[in-house]
Parts: structure tokens; sequence; C-alpha cells
């Protein structure tokens, strides 16, 4: 019975990650996910979620083992591939409502990063928003009432010139400037946060003029809520 079992186990992984060959309705982004390529997002995290489940809940699950193994595939797969088909929704209707804006929509993993150059966002040493700045963050305020269940953090960066003190309080300012706009415009603060890095984690060299230039910045990130349950997203 238990090589029955283990039999049913088994042919249940196997099943789930067949399934994640979908082919990928994004690829043509040209926006790599960790070597994802070729198979959508929603199966990614479902097939993979329902696999996990599957081994936690055959190893719960010891009187039945095959029983506990699909129980669990269905539970924690659905949850997971709830929040790739939410995620894959946000961010079609990111990329086509920050199009001409100037804002990079990138896809890593489960979560969505949005980067917003400094040529569109602040002046140089100020935290007031420029002008150019606010059509993108209405397109974005748009978005996160729509899809009103991310954990948004809204993180500033600055290049590396003059000292880190005043770097790192500079984006913070630009990071909480961007945060109040955001919940200004009707956005819920409950699972938003701001912080500023400074001249950390540069994207470019500081030694020349164009790299400072991609250095200064403001990344908003777009993750799960933890514990939070997720159904398609209309």
């Amino acid at each position: 019975m238990f090589t029955k079992r283990r039999l049913i186990i088994v042919a249940t992984a196997v099943a789930l990650l067949s399934g994640c060959a979908s082919p990928n309705p994004y690829n043509e982004q040209g926006q790599a996910d960790g070597g994802s390529q070729g198979m959508s997002k929603t199966a990614k995290y479902g097939g993979l979620g329902a696999l996990a489940g599957a081994v936690a809940g055959a190893a719960i699950n010891h009187d039945n083992r095959g029983k506990g193994a699909l129980i669990g595939a269905a539970v924690v797969g659905a949850s997971a591939a709830g929040y790739g088909y939410y995620a894959d929704q946000q961010e079609k209707k990111l990329r086509a409502s920050m199009a001409n804006t100037g804002v990079e929509v990138q896809r890593q993993g489960d979560q969505i990063k949005l980067i917003m150059p400094g040529n569109i966002t602040f002046a140089t040493d100020s935290a007031n928003i420029a002008p150019s700045f606010y059509q993108p963050l209405n397109n974005l305020a748009g978005s996160l009432k729509e899809f009103n269940q991310n954990q948004i953090e809204i993180v500033g960066y600055t290049d590396s010139t003059g000292s880190r003190q005043h770097n790192m309080d500079l984006s913070q300012r630009r990071a909480q400037s961007v945060a109040t706009y955001l919940t200004s415009q009707g956005v819920s603060g409950a699972n938003l946060s701001a912080r500023g890095a400074g001249p950390d984690n540069p994207v470019a060299s500081n030694g020349d003029t164009n790299g400072r230039a991609q250095n200064r910045r403001v990344e908003v990130n777009l993750k799960a809520i933890p514990g939070q349950q997720y159904g398609a997203q209309q």
C-alpha cells in the first residue's frame, strides 16, 4: 500500500510540473524571469506551489500519504496560482499605462518592480515632485487602487555625489514624497512603506554623468501581502 501511495504522490508531482509548460504570454515583452521563459507565471507559481503542497501534505498525513499529497497540492497550488494570475494581470495593465512615460516595468519572480529614472522624478537636490513625474504617478495610483492587494515598497536612490548622510536623507525625503502623493490620490497606506537607500545598490557606474543619472531613481516594488488569499482579478 505504501508503494501505491508513493506512486500517487509521484504521479501528482509529474502532472503538476507538466502543467507548468504552458506558453508565457508575456515573452514578447523581452523580460527575463529567472529562466522561466516559455512558462506562464501563473502556471509556474501554481505548479511549483502545488508540488510543495503535495510533499507537505504527504508528510503530514501519515495515515494516507496519497490523500495528503492531493489535498496539499490543491490548497497550496491554488493559493500560489491565484497570486500569479493577479500579478500577471497587474503587470499587463502597468505596462500599458507606463508606456512612453520613461518608467520601466520589470517582473522579477513574484514581484513587479517599477523603475522611475531621475530625469523625470525630481530636480537636482530636491524632494519636490517634478512636473513630468505627475502623469506616471497618477497612472500608478490608478493601478494601485484597482489592484489594491499589494505590499508596496517605495525606495529612493541617489548617486554617490556628496556625503552619504545627505544622500540618505535626500533619498528618504524623495521616497516619502512619492508615498505622500500616492496616498493623496486615494491609495491605501495600510501596506505601503517608504525608505531611502542613498547611493546603495547602484545600477551603473558613478564614475560618469550617464551612470550617475541612472543611479538617481525611485523604485516601487509590488509584492504579495503575506497571508493574503488571492483570487482572479477582473
